[in-house]
């Protein structure tokens, strides 16, 4: 959640954040009435529990009548803090509700609008020529039939629209991808984590996955748990109620997981091959930081996604998203979006996200100041380092007129081949 702080001091910033992301900005004038009216209610509270602590010592010196006139006084006190209790925990309950609703104050210099209305940053690479000997490019699904490595119709059957089988090579190739993404992560000091892919719900809510993203969350109903669609969600969860110690620097995770998304909303998108599907692989960054250091953090993983996309030998761009499409808890998010020749077009790869406090507020991850300067909420940061999403864009842009595939160098020691080669 946003700091209440700046939502009272500073209430326009949070209106133009609204604004920005194209959200309901009264929302704000709503939350600070309801704060006003839950402190009027603590304080009432307060002040009837202390008159009632100071009739008991009243009732315990008195004696005879006095005595029962001063108790029939504090019976009527204990219903009116009875009274007082349940009005604070109702308006409490409502304020939370609303403030909940209001998502991460966006940065200076992120670009208004929705999803169309990115600032692309930098294009770096050139898209590859036309093979020659080839009329068209080939797409990676076709690429991946030919190679016995991509099976959609099986799983199709087994599992119904947008599974897939990955098989032979296009299974090594995608272990070798996330093998290669794990070395780099520990290359810049990250601890490689495999990571739980149910989670509770206070941990689903505290990413702040369960509010307009709600809808693409795979529920467990029965057992109350959520099926995670990044490794963000339980990376963020780790230190939940913790207070770290970041004097030496932030804490860097890496977390290999499987991933699950409904894809809610997306019928008839990318139903082709495996750009859009309900279940993959991910390599994904988490970093703790001082709030103070989390720009330069996220300038940091955005280094990492690029060094990896130059790894793997893809000409890409990089866009600065727009407001109304980072999600409830980013505060920037960059994305990386990779060349697609059958596309003629740059589809999205990579994205790191600066959730600022955000996250960590929900979650009550701190760290401890100065001694005797209490505590206070920590950054949290994410980016994606390779995910399934990457074979489509590998595939399509080392392809060869005879149908094989050129494995880049840096994926060539964790896979053992240079070329893929097809097999029918």
């Amino acid at each position: 959640m946003i700091d209440l702080r700046l939502l009272r001091d500073e209430p326009d910033v949070v209106r133009a954040s609204q604004r920005a992301r194209g959200e309901d900005e009264t929302v704000v004038d709503r939350v600070l009435d309801l704060d006003a009216r839950r402190r009027t209610a603590i304080a009432q509270f307060e002040q009837l529990r202390a008159e009632q602590k100071s009739r008991g010592k009243e009732v315990a010196a008195a004696t005879g009548e006095e005595k029962q006139k001063i108790l029939a006084g504090v019976r009527e006190l204990a219903e009116r803090v009875k009274t007082a209790e349940a009005e604070q925990a109702a308006v409490a309950e409502e304020f939370e509700a609303a403030l909940r609703l209001i998502p991460n104050v966006v940065e200076d210099g992120v670009p208004a609008g929705g999803e169309d209305d990115y600032a692309v940053l930098e294009e770096v690479g050139t898209p590859p020529e036309l093979p020659a000997g080839l009329d068209a490019w080939r797409d990676h699904l076709e690429l991946g039939e030919l190679l016995g490595a991509i099976d959609t119709e099986r799983g199709a059957k087994v599992s119904g629209s947008r599974f897939y089988f990955l098989t032979g090579v296009g299974a090594r190739l995608e272990l070798a991808l996330l093998n290669l993404a794990v070395a780099k992560a520990v290359e810049n000091g990250f601890s490689p984590m495999i990571t739980p892919t149910l989670v509770k719900p206070e941990v689903m809510a505290g990413t702040g996955f369960l509010g307009a993203h709600a809808a693409e969350v795979y529920h467990l109903q029965e057992d109350d748990l959520y099926l995670t669609g990044t490794s963000e969600v339980a990376l963020a969860g780790y230190h939940a109620e913790e207070i770290l110690d970041l004097s030496d620097g932030p804490k860097r995770y890496a977390g290999w997981s499987a991933c699950y998304r409904r894809e809610a909303g997306s019928y008839g998108k990318d139903t082709r091959g495996i750009i859009r599907v309900h279940q993959f692989h991910k390599v994904e960054m988490f970093s703790f930081c001082r709030p103070e250091d989390a720009a330069a953090e996220h300038q940091r993983l955005l280094g990492f996604e690029k060094d990896m996309l130059a790894a793997v030998e893809l000409p890409y761009r990089v866009i600065d998203t727009a407001a109304g499409d980072l999600g409830s808890s980013a505060a920037r998010k960059y994305d990386c979006e990779a060349w697609v020749p059958t596309q003629g077009t740059y589809r999205e790869l990579t994205s790191t996200s600066n959730c600022t406090t955000f996250q960590a507020r929900r979650l009550g991850v701190r760290e401890r100041l100065a001694e005797g300067s209490g505590t206070r909420p920590v950054a949290t940061l994410n980016g994606t380092l390779a995910t399934t999403r990457w074979l489509v864009a590998i595939l399509e842009n080392h392809q060869q007129a005879d149908g094989s595939v050129r494995v880049p160098a840096a994926l060539q020691p964790f896979l053992g081949l240079d070329v893929l080669t097809p097999v029918r």
